[in-house]
């Protein structure tokens, strides 16, 4: 269920920041990395 959460936390950044393809699906992994990594969502 956390990465679950985890993923629509940052398609939802992802798509807000986001401008083409290529960059939503940058910020995508950057914010599921980050969100990984501070113990977010686990």
């Amino acid at each position: 269920m956390s990465k679950l959460l985890r993923a629509v936390v940052a398609g939802w950044g992802a798509k807000k920041m986001g401008g083409g393809c290529i960059s939503t699906i940058i910020i995508f992994l950057l914010l599921w990395w980050l969100l990984g990594h501070l113990g977010i969502f686990q």
